[in-house]
């Protein structure tokens, strides 16, 4: 597999894609919602209140699936993404979503609710992808 090839057709499908799903477990039940994901090349990132389920499942285990993609992209081609997520409320990454993203959900990004998760990929498998052998799997220190 061609790892340069595979990493320019995951970033092509993160740059289509910004509404995906989300799953996490807690203690052992899944749960899995549709989020609005924004990145930063392949780490991503969604706002979220501080006092949502998902932020207590994520501090309790940070391990997380997401998937992107399929509808946005030409060849119904999506990511199937594994990650380590963190709860961050610094207020450069804020202003950096608020500034350049959409605005939904807060009235303002000094709503003193407003926090984000940060979701380092481990691992990225792409489907459906005309351009490679999919699925293809690239591990994120290979990438």
């Amino acid at each position: 597999m061609n790892k340069a090839k595979a990493a320019e057709e995951i970033q092509k499908i993160l740059d289509v894609s910004k509404i995906g799903v989300l799953s996490t477990s807690h203690h052992n039940v899944p749960n899995s919602r549709y989020m609005v994901f924004y990145h930063d090349e392949a780490v991503l990132y969604t706002k979220t209140d501080e006092d949502s389920p998902k932020v207590v499942e994520v501090e309790s285990n940070p391990q997380a699936h997401i998937l992107l993609g399929y509808e946005e992209t030409k060849n119904k081609s999506f990511l199937e993404i594994r990650a380590k997520v963190e709860v961050i409320d610094d207020q450069e990454t804020i202003d950096w979503l608020w500034e350049t993203q959409d605005k939904t959900y807060f009235d303002s990004k000094n709503d003193p609710d407003l926090t984000v998760l940060k979701l380092i990929p481990v691992q990225i498998k792409i489907m459906n992808d005309d351009n490679l052998d999919t699925p293809a799997t690239i591990k994120m220190e290979e990438m």
